[in-house]
């Protein structure tokens, strides 16, 4: 019982990350060079924000 304590939080972190990482490439894909560094730096504030620190 104690292992699911530890595995689900996990889990949906790596669920979290699978679909950043989807959505990055998605994102990336077919945009212009100007409009990359706006994109990467959404994602940058939305990791900071789940890691809690700034």
């Amino acid at each position: 019982m104690d292992i699911w304590w530890a595995t689900v939080p996990l889990a949906g972190l790596t669920i979290l990350v699978i679909a950043l990482v989807t959505i990055t490439c998605l994102a990336l894909k077919d945009t212009a060079s100007e409009d990359r560094a706006g994109i990467l730096h959404a994602i940058a504030a939305c990791m900071r924000e789940l890691r809690g620190r700034r």
